[in-house]
């Protein structure tokens, strides 16, 4: 399956696949290490071929950020049990997570002048204030009116 080797890839990149047994781990790891947790809940590649594209982007949104991201795939199985739990409504979502706050969620395929921008606003934002949840179920250049 093509996203099979997306994940091989991916794995290459140091991306880590977590479930609902490990992704505490994974949270802890990640806010000792002074970063914000960024989990790909991607779904099913054939229902929602842009989990691929996404899949392909977060290395590099790590990469981008130089540190400030720990980036980890979930799990299929653990799909639908760690959606719960962050608030995720469709996939692909990248999720962020700090200190056992859910900062925020990004959906779908993004580009990528959007990506660092919601992304910067979400880890700069200050700790302790109320969560501001950014889910952004419609690509931006698409609610603009822009057709593909």
């Amino acid at each position: 399956m093509e996203f099979q080797v997306g994940r091989h890839d991916l794995s290459r990149h140091g991306l880590n696949e977590v479930d609902v047994a490990t992704v505490d781990h994974f949270l802890k790891h990640a806010d000792q290490a002074g970063a914000v947790a960024v989990l790909l809940s991607a779904g099913n590649p054939n229902r929602f071929p842009e989990a691929i594209d996404v899949a392909v982007v977060l290395p590099e949104l790590v990469t981008a950020f130089g540190g400030r991201l720990r980036a980890a795939i979930i799990a299929p199985h653990a799909e639908e049990a760690l959606g719960e739990r962050f608030g995720v409504r469709v996939q692909p979502t990248l999720i962020f997570v700090a200190k056992g706050e859910t900062l925020g969620l990004i959906a779908k395929i993004q580009d990528w002048s959007v990506y660092v921008d919601r992304i910067t606003k979400l880890i700069d934002r200050p700790r302790g204030q109320s969560a501001a949840i950014a889910v952004t179920i419609v690509p931006q250049h698409r609610a603009k009116g822009v057709e593909l």
